[in-house]
C-alpha cells in the first residue's frame, strides 16, 4: 500500500485521488485503457474501492467504463474545449464581479493566501502547480457566495484541467508568464477593492488568453475537429 494512504478516509478516496492525478498529468494519456486488475495491484487495493473511484471519475467525464469493466481515459476534443471555454467566458467574469461585491474578510484572507502560493506554470507543470492555480481561482468564485455558480465552476474545472496541459504545449516566453501573473494580481486587487466592473473585465481578458483558449486553438487545428 502506498504510504500516503493514511491521509485518506477510505481506499476509494485514495484510488480516486491517485488515478485522477495520473489522468490530469497525462501520465495516463487520453485513450489509455485502464485494466482494473492491474490497477488494483498497482495501488495495493481490491477492485471494490477501485470501481468506486472509477465511477467517480466517470461522473467527471475523465474515464469511460466498458462492458468488460475495464476503463478508458476519455479523449480530448475541440468540441468539449469550445464548450468549456464558452461557459468560462460567461461565468468566470460573473463570479469575479459578485466576489467584489460580496467578499468577506475571510474570503480576502483566502484569496491572498492562495495568491501567495501561485507561480507561473512551466510547460510541464506538476499537478501541485495546477492545483495552486485552481485554488486561487476557486478562492475568487467562492467569494461570490452563490452556491449554484460555485458548484458549476467546480464542475468546469474538473473537466478543464487536462485541456490546460494541451494549452501548455504552446511555448510561452517570460513576458507572457509575467503578463499572466499581473492578471492574477489585478484580479485580487479589484476583488479586494470591491471594484466589480474591473474584476469582471480583468477576468474576461484572462479567459481570452487562457490555456483553455490555447487548447481549443490547437485541437481545432487537428484533422477532423471543429473550427
Amino acid at each position: 500500500m502506498n504510504g500516503s494512504f493514511a491521509s485518506f478516509s477510505t481506499k476509494g478516496d485514495f484510488a480516486y485521488d491517485a488515478l485522477r492525478n495520473r489522468i490530469l498529468s497525462h501520465e495516463y494519456r487520453p485513450g489509455t485503457v485502464l485494466n482494473q486488475a492491474m490497477l488494483a495491484r498497482d495501488l495495493g487495493i481490491s477492485t471494490t474501492p477501485l470501481r468506486e473511484a472509477l465511477r467517480r471519475l466517470k461522473s467527471e467525464g475523465l474515464v469511460e467504463l466498458d462492458a468488460h469493466r475495464d476503463a478508458r481515459v476519455t479523449e480530448l476534443s475541440a468540441e468539449e474545449a469550445r464548450d468549456l471555454l464558452e461557459m468560462r467566458r460567461a461565468l468566470d467574469p460573473l463570479a469575479a464581479s459578485l466576489a467584489a461585491e460580496r467578499r468577506s474578510s475571510a474570503d480576502m484572507d483566502a484569496m491572498r493566501t492562495a495568491f501567495a502560493g501561485l507561480k507561473p506554470l512551466s510547460n510541464q507543470p506538476e499537478v501541485v502547480d495546477l492545483v495552486a492555480h485552481r485554488r486561487f481561482h476557486r478562492a475568487i468564485y467562492v467569494a461570490s457566495h452563490n452556491e449554484l455558480l460555485i458548484n458549476t465552476l467546480d464542475g468546469l474545472w474538473d473537466k478543464a484541467d487536462r485541456y490546460r496541459l494541451v494549452g501548455l504545449e504552446e511555448k510561452r516566453d517570460q513576458a507572457r508568464r509575467d503578463e499572466t501573473s499581473a492578471e492574477h494580481q489585478a484580479m485580487l486587487d479589484a476583488v479586494v477593492a470591491g471594484d466589480s466592473a474591473t474584476a469582471a473585465e480583468v477576468m474576461r481578458g484572462h479567459i481570452r488568453s487562457s490555456l483553455g483558449a490555447k487548447a481549443l486553438s490547437r485541437l481545432s487545428a487537428r484533422p477532423g475537429q471543429v473550427r
